[in-house]
Formats: structure tokens, C-alpha cells, sequence
């Protein structure tokens, strides 16, 4: 095990198989040969463009395709990682309450009692800014930032190190993502945790992360600090990710 390390990934890539119409499977890859790790207590930034195998990663990452279109290595070094979701509101169950979506967790692990749930829900909620009465409301009730707000607490509830944000503030306006960024600083200090944090935005991932990895067409074209990447990118990609937030 390494000590310093809550992710490895090494030589991962993705492929999609279809079916043709003769019946015979063809493969499509969307991620390719990509390797990295993530420290403990770091922020990783993970940008590129809308389509570039960003979100196909970290699926990967956390086991959420299918085995036979995934081949590499993950290693995970922390228990339960979780993922933030771009769209809150889609990944929230819009039926439920609250209270419930934050309970659900903690019901499927059994270890606690209803109230001892109940005391990890509002104090995960008061964590994230928000009070005890946001438990019996629903999902479509809340704002954008506040649903946001209650999926990084699902996120959380169980207690993870390290969590993948995938684009978490790109749906919410510029006030309201200043908000969420400034959160999830909160919380890392808080809880130590470490981040993947995935953005098409690289003013975004200067303004939080620590190290980037810029992604092109599936591939990890390069990689270094914050202020390396941006004062001094190698890659003309890079250079013009760069010059369009300028």
C-alpha cells in the first residue's frame, strides 16, 4: 500500500463495444492508455473540452462501467469514494426528501440506529451550509446552488477521503460557483480529503487545484502544477485552452 497515495491509476483505458448491424461487435475508444495518481489531501484538476473523455474516466475510476470495456489498473487507497455530480438535481431523487436522500446511505450500511442517522444528517448539512429544517423539503424546492449544496453532503454522508467532482459548479451562475469552490476548500481542510476535480473551465481549476492533468481526445496530453500549466504550458492544445479563458 502507499501511504502517500488515495488514487493510482495506471494505463486505463475505455473502450466502448457495439453491436453492427451483421452483428459482429466493433470497439469505440474514449479513453486511452491514461495514468496518474492522486496525493493525499491534494486537488487534482482534470480539464478539457466537453467530449473529451473526462467523465468516462472517472466512471471508470469508481467501477461504474461495464468490466469487459475497461482495461488497466485502478488502485484505490481510501474506503468508499464517492462522485459530485454536474447536475444535482438529476442525481437526487426527486420523490424523496432531504432527510431521506442522506439517510438512504447510512440505512443500506446498517451500522447506526435512527437517531444516531439522523444526528450524521444534520450535522453533514450544517457542514455544507445549510440547516436542520432543509430535511423535509424536496430537490425541486431548493436552488440550484442549495441542491448542489445537498449533493456534495450525499457525497460525503459516508464519510469518504477522496471524492471525484465531476463539473460541480459549471450548471450554477459565477456568484453561486464561488460559493460551492469555497466549500469544497472548506471541507477538504475539515475532513482531509483529496479531490479529482473535473472542469472544461481552466480558471476554475487554477483557482482551487494544486496539480492539473489536461486531457485531449481520451489522452493525457499534459500535466504539472497550477502554475506550471498555466505560465508555461508545453502543448498547443494547452496553449489555446490558455488563451480562450484570457
Amino acid at each position: 500500500m502507499n501511504e502517500t497515495r488515495v488514487l493510482e491509476v495506471e494505463h486505463l483505458t475505455v473502450r466502448y463495444s457495439d453491436a453492427t448491424v451483421f452483428g459482429r461487435r466493433k470497439g469505440k475508444e474514449t479513453v486511452h492508455d491514461v495514468s496518474f495518481y492522486v496525493n493525499y489531501g491534494e486537488i487534482v484538476g482534470l480539464v478539457g473540452e466537453s467530449g473529451c473523455g473526462k467523465s468516462t474516466l472517472s466512471k471508470a475510476i469508481l467501477g461504474m462501467l461495464p468490466a469487459q470495456d475497461v482495461t488497466g489498473t485502478v488502485r484505490h487507497y481510501t474506503k468508499r469514494p464517492q462522485m459530485v455530480f454536474q447536475d444535482p438535481y438529476a442525481s437526487l431523487n426527486p420523490a424523496r426528501t432531504v432527510g431521506w436522500i442522506l439517510e438512504e446511505p447510512l440505512r443500506i450500511f446498517g451500522k447506526y440506529d435512527a437517531p444516531e442517522r439522523k444526528r450524521r444528517v444534520a450535522d453533514m448539512l450544517e457542514r455544507v451550509g445549510l440547516d436542520e429544517d432543509y430535511v423535509n423539503q424536496k430537490p425541486k424546492e431548493l436552488s440550484g446552488g442549495q441542491r448542489q449544496r445537498v449533493a456534495i453532503a450525499l457525497a460525503l454522508i459516508q464519510r469518504p477521503r477522496f471524492i471525484i467532482a465531476d463539473e460541480p459548479v459549471s450548471a450554477l451562475d459565477v456568484t453561486i460557483q464561488a460559493q460551492v469552490l469555497d466549500l469544497l476548500w472548506d471541507l477538504r481542510k475539515e475532513l482531509d480529503l483529496s479531490y479529482l476535480f473535473i472542469s472544461h473551465d481552466l480558471n476554475v481549476v487554477y483557482s482551487i487545484c494544486d496539480r492539473v492533468l489536461v486531457m485531449q481526445e481520451g489522452r493525457i496530453i499534459e500535466s504539472g502544477t497550477v502554475d506550471e500549466v498555466y505560465d508555461h504550458p508545453r502543448h498547443e492544445y494547452t496553449k489555446k485552452l490558455i488563451q480562450a479563458v484570457r
